[in-house]
């Protein structure tokens, strides 16, 4: 069991190794609790060993290039665990709760230019249907990690996908209340699928959908698509807000900005770590970087003019891009991973 002991209750070598400490609480619910990792096993599940089921995680997990001598040495760096992560997002919500609240009492749509409306309705509502492709990818790395402690802060960044997507709906119908004829509620989709900002994103999404190995996923979601085009959706488009007497949607993007900095917290500790286990983990780290950088610049190119060009916008698209891509590298920089060639 998690306190070492074997089927008598006798103290056995620790199933956390000679970490010469009591455990945390984070550790103590977190640890090895993977059962297709489990040691000494044939396959990863208990069926047959060519089952698709287990051919699948043989082949992108288990026979993946990034390799650790043991991956439940990860730590994620803010050690959540789930009553840590409900405690926080409670919290959270809350805040967000008192901010609806009080801008709708205030009427602070009705007053909102019909030009910013337009971009709210192109820029803002649709982010429903990427942040739906983010929690996918998430809930997949979580699936397929090779130890628990990476499925859960996985399935923490799914459950902050889903609260993007909540949070984006609720504002949505409220616009929708104040406008209702401007067809928020019934264009995002619309602007997802045919709107040239988006066509960037979509691909980069939808391709990283298909990367099946599960650190080519997590890099190029979480180390790459992501830091680049978050900027941009949270950085940007909240000064812009702002810059439009916009205060609640600048308010609401920045508490979700939250959200994805401690997700690039914990996924720069994993690349550090892979890397501190096995040198061979930086060109393969690097070589995933190099395929995905390309991806993420187009999918910021299509955000970075369409911000550009509504009124208010902190820069032009060419600097709004070129941030996008230190943001980018500030978050490859944190993994110590040296730079692509």
């Amino acid at each position: 069991d998690l306190a070492g002991n074997d089927d008598n209750g006798v103290a056995r070598a620790g199933a956390f190794g000679e970490i010469r400490r009591k455990p945390s609480e984070y550790e103590i619910v977190s640890h090895d609790l993977n059962y297709t990792t489990r040691a000494n096993k044939h396959a990863p599940l208990e069926s047959n060993p060519t089952s698709p089921v287990n051919m699948w995680l043989t082949t992108y997990r288990d026979n993946s290039p990034l390799q650790c001598q043991n991956w439940n040495e990860f730590r994620d760096p803010d050690q959540l665990t789930y009553r840590a992560y409900t405690t926080a997002q409670t919290k959270a919500e809350a805040s967000v709760a008192n901010l609806l609240d009080e801008y709708h009492e205030a009427g602070h749509d009705n007053d909102l230019d019909p030009a910013w409306l337009d971009a709210l309705g192109s820029l803002f509502c649709p982010l429903r249907f990427p942040y739906h492709g983010f929690q996918q990818i998430a809930a997949y790395t979580g699936l397929v990690a090779p130890t628990s402690y990476v499925t859960n802060a996985s399935s923490f960044a799914a459950a902050d996908c889903f609260r993007v997507v909540n949070l984006v709906a609720y504002r949505t119908t409220e616009l929708r209340l104040a406008h209702p004829d401007r067809g928020f509620g019934d264009a995002e989709r619309d602007h997802w699928q045919r709107g040239e900002a988006w066509q960037g994103l979509r691909r980069a999404i939808e391709t990283s959908l298909i990367a099946y190995d599960f650190g080519e996923a997590i890099t190029a979601a979480n180390l790459v698509v992501r830091p680049t085009v978050e900027y941009l959706l949270y950085d940007a488009m909240g000064q812009t807000a702002r810059a439009n007497g916009d205060d609640l949607t600048w308010l609401l993007l920045s508490s979700l900005a939250e959200d994805a900095e401690r997700l690039g917290r914990w996924s720069s500790e994993l690349a550090r770590f892979c890397v501190a286990q096995r040198h061979e983990n930086s060109e393969v780290l690097q070589r995933w970087i190099r395929r995905w950088e390309p991806r993420a610049d187009a999918a910021a190119a299509g955000l970075a003019t369409a911000i550009a060009a509504v009124n208010g916008a902190p820069e032009t698209a060419d600097d709004l891009l070129d941030a996008a891509r230190a943001a980018r590298q500030d978050r490859l920089d944190a993994t110590l991973v040296p730079a692509p060639v």
